[in-house]
């Protein structure tokens, strides 16, 4: 029973541990499921279906009522005089019209503004991700940055086992008359230094946590360990980058554009029907309130677009020239930036061909010296400098390990890949 118990717990254990790891991965989903930006989404897409349906809308019969009451100066009379017949109009005259219009063709308007719209939407969500992506980076920074603090801790962990081994070293020293008081004291002062660094560490990594979990949404990421990524990054890849659908997207809202030029100056056909309610009617010879009607066809033709067709263009062609240049800013900083990342990953490489001879070789420094410290024949703050210099060459080398894993992904946050 207590075997099962003590498996039960071992278990509980393990699967805490595993519970408790955290991917980058996951850090950028829940990145950008918790920014409040995303909600943007939906009312770009919304917005852009309601524009849509309105604009089609155009083709729905349009109904006008409108009122009129005026007076003339001078009114239509007859030349001569029929004997008992009275003919005049007044000159206050009145009307009360109601009128159907029906679009039969438009020249493509309505089809335009359906079009504009949904070009309109991709170019605000093409915007909308790009400032998403940007997440990407500032996570990157602080997951790294605790990937750091976790890495300078284990090393100091190191440390502070090596200096409890040195302790318990220089006390036996100390029996055998060969160390004093003060080496022990001076081995008590690097273990107080050891564990003030890692207190310092902690409180580091603990402001990392807060922030990242302020980004994420998530609680207790202090807790969490950190999972290594691993990265496999070719340099001739494709560059993703959410800008360049971006510029696409405003290269396309642009084409759309240029083709409502062109449905905005052609005529326009539609029939109509007017019901109306006056004095005169229809009969100018017959004074009096009457209603009547009219139906017809109507043809119509504004040509003053005409005017400014032409600049019109111009401008769009600006506008075009304009995305171009900033594409081509873009990539520019964008392969300046990648070429940059990749000499830091080379020069990173070329250090770490030396971390490992240079933590073999002040092992057996420190192993010599431990062993002179022993032997009476070197004191104990030399045997420290010593230990000193092993444990930073041990941090070199998980610092280059972390940096050029921050350089090879920043070179995914580069080309998007």
């Amino acid at each position: 029973m207590k075997r099962i118990f003590v498996w039960a717990v071992g278990m509980c254990a393990v699967c805490g541990t595993v519970s408790a790891q955290l991917t980058l991965e996951e850090c950028y989903r829940a990145a950008r499921e918790n920014y409040p930006l995303v909600r943007q989404f939906d009312l770009i897409e919304r917005t852009k279906d309601f524009t849509v349906e309105n604009a089609a809308k155009g083709y729905f019969p349009q109904l006008s009522f409108s009122g009129k009451a005026s007076y003339q100066s001078d009114v239509t009379k007859m030349p001569f005089s029929i004997p008992g017949v009275e003919f005049g109009l007044d000159n206050d005259q009145y009307q009360l019209v109601l009128e159907l219009n029906q679009t039969v063709w438009d020249g493509g308007v309505v089809r335009n503004r359906k079009e504009e719209a949904r070009a309109k939407s991709e170019v605000q969500k093409g915007q909308l991700e790009v400032n998403l992506y940007a997440l990407n980076d500032r996570v990157n920074q602080l997951f790294f940055g605790m990937l750091l603090i976790d890495a300078q801790l284990a090393q100091n962990a190191l440390l502070q086992a090596q200096l409890a081994r040195n302790h318990g070293q220089v006390s036996a020293c100390m029996q055998q008359g060969v160390a004093n008081q003060a080496d022990l004291d001076a081995v008590a002062v690097e273990q107080l230094n050891a564990r003030q660094t890692e207190s310092e560490l902690r409180v580091n990594r603990k402001a990392y946590a807060e922030v990242l979990g302020l980004l994420t949404g998530r609680k207790g990421i202090d807790a969490e360990r950190l999972v290594k990524p691993s990265v496999t990054v070719e340099p001739l890849e494709e560059n993703r980058r959410p800008e360049l659908l971006l510029y696409e997207s405003q290269r396309r809202q642009l084409s759309v554009q240029e083709k409502g030029l062109t449905a905005r100056y052609m005529p326009k056909l539609g029939v109509f029907a007017q019901g109306a309610y006056g004095d005169p009617g229809l009969n100018m010879l017959k004074g009096g309130f009457e209603p009547y009607y009219i139906a017809g066809v109507r043809l119509s033709w504004n040509i003053s677009d005409l005017y400014t067709r032409k600049n019109d263009k111009r401008l769009l062609a600006a506008s075009r020239d304009d995305i171009d240049v900033q594409e081509a800013v873009f990539r520019l900083n964008n392969r300046m930036e990648t070429a940059q990342h990749w000499r830091t990953v080379e020069k990173i490489d070329t250090l770490m061909k030396n971390d490992d001879e240079l933590i073999r070789l002040r092992t057996n420094i420190r192993k010599s010296a431990e062993a002179k410290v022993a032997n009476g024949t070197l004191t104990v703050t030399e045997m420290l400098r010593e230990v000193t210099a092993e444990d930073q060459v041990k941090q070199t080398k998980a610092l280059h390990e972390i940096q050029r894993l921050q350089a090879l992904y920043d070179i995914k946050y580069t080309m998007n890949h």
